[in-house]
């Protein structure tokens, strides 16, 4: 690689970078993707439902679990999971002080 070369690679990249930052502040960027998504589920889906197909309530279905795990997981477990985290960490660290001779190295 010679000099104008990796200028070439730095101004793309840097060129790319900044479309993408662009693009993350833009809504009309938004908007196109949800209507290449919408247009790409309809052409997907539709031969699907018109045919009578069970492939549609499947994925409706697996959507919904893990949806639903995920939020539950996020508003309900994780706390109750750091706050036994916490618990055993203090008590790791209670147990690490009364008993210095197990963890010399």
């Amino acid at each position: 690689c010679n000099q104008t070369q990796k200028t070439q690679i730095a101004q793309t990249l840097y060129c790319f970078t900044m479309g993408a930052f662009e693009n993350l502040i833009n809504p009309a960027y938004y908007n196109r993707q949800a209507s290449f998504a919408y247009a790409a589920a309809t052409n997907y889906y539709r031969p699907l439902f018109r045919s009578g197909s069970v492939k549609p309530l499947w994925h409706i279905m697996l959507g919904t679990a893990v949806i639903m795990q995920t939020a539950t997981y996020i508003f309900k477990e994780a706390s109750h999971i750091s706050h036994e985290r916490a618990i055993k960490k203090a008590a790791l660290e209670e147990y690490k002080t009364n008993h210095p001779e197990k963890f010399h190295h």
